[in-house]
């Protein structure tokens, strides 16, 4: 069952300097579409300023697109009332600190979202609650008197995935959930991440710059450049048997572990300013010819499922 679609979605911001910026606004997301099956996962990936996190928010909510629509449920999200959105789709933000309220202690965090969702009623319940969470995310109990700044990164992600997830959302969006991580901690984090999607069975839209950790926790793969959908499929093909150049550069630059594998790659060109009426990619890429900057590829479905915008894959 289809859960959710992005349609057709784009998204500008005006530039720096409001009235008296010079030139057009900054195309964050544009003509993106893809559909989310329930219980799926959804990798989001691509260097930084591609549009992931802009995606993300749109989804959320937090953004209204300026063409487009999202539908939960065949329901459009930015026409839904603010509580129907927030229990619907919960977010885990990569910034552990920020992401808590430095007044609150742990136990009122995760309480709190239960209480304005009128999902548990009676504050002696939703206290109970909140331990049960915590013991879930492996946390001991005594935390829920703790406030944000006495835990550790990695411990306030923990307390991030357990309030996300308290309210029992269909959809989950992790943004860059363990970017900001201890290596050894990441580890942690993302098993228990694992753990918990399967138990709650909750859809999954999983952003990142490291495909390493997207082809782990995803069985499908969105790859954006410059705002524009490029490549999407299965997890499996995408990660290695790309398609599109752009998504070939990013699997090339992913380090090898075994010093055996590790070789000499061609560096992509640098990424240009200037953006092309055609493809977007079409200054970086070496397979492209003039008329790739000229003309915007089509987005075709090379195999089933399998997804490509590039008019030199046959």
């Amino acid at each position: 069952m289809t859960l959710l679609v992005v349609d057709h979605v784009s998204k500008r911001f005006p530039r720096p300097g409001g009235m008296f910026a010079a030139g057009p606004e900054v195309v964050a997301v544009d003509d993106v579409s893809f559909a989310l099956e329930a219980g799926g996962r959804l990798g989001v990936v691509g260097e930084s300023g591609c549009g992931k996190s802009t995606l993300g928010r749109i989804i959320l909510g937090l953004y209204r697109p300026n063409t487009g629509r999202v539908l939960l449920d065949g329901a459009d999200l930015h026409a839904a009332s603010t509580r129907e959105l927030r229990r619907s789709v919960q977010m885990i933000w990569q910034d552990t600190a920020g992401a808590l309220d430095p007044r609150l202690r742990v136990g009122d965090s995760l309480s709190e979202p239960l209480a304005v969702q009128g999902l548990v009623g009676g504050k002696a319940e939703r206290a109970r609650k909140a331990v049960e969470w915590l013991d879930r995310v492996g946390l001991d109990a005594s935390l829920a008197t703790h406030r944000p700044h006495e835990l550790s990164g990695g411990q306030r992600q923990r307390v991030g995935i357990a309030r996300a997830l308290a309210p029992g959302p269909a959809l989950l969006i992790a943004d860059e959930p363990v970017a900001s991580l201890d290596v050894s901690v990441q580890t942690q984090i993302l098993r228990l991440l694992a753990d918990l999607i399967t138990e709650t069975r909750v859809a999954l839209i999983f952003i990142s710059h490291d495909i390493r950790v997207v082809r782990a926790l995803t069985d499908r793969v969105l790859v954006l450049y410059r705002g524009r959908a490029v490549e999407l499929g299965p997890t499996d093909a995408v990660t290695h048997r790309p398609l599109h150049p752009y998504t070939q550069a990013l699997i090339a630059a992913v380090p090898a572990l075994h010093p055996d594998e590790r070789r000499a790659r061609p560096a992509a060109p640098e990424r240009d300013n200037a953006v092309p009426a055609g493809c977007a990619f079409a200054p970086r890429c070496a397979q492209g010819d003039a008329s790739c900057q000229e003309e915007i590829p089509a987005w075709r479905e090379i195999t089933p499922g399998h997804w490509v915008a590039c008019s030199r894959v046959d």
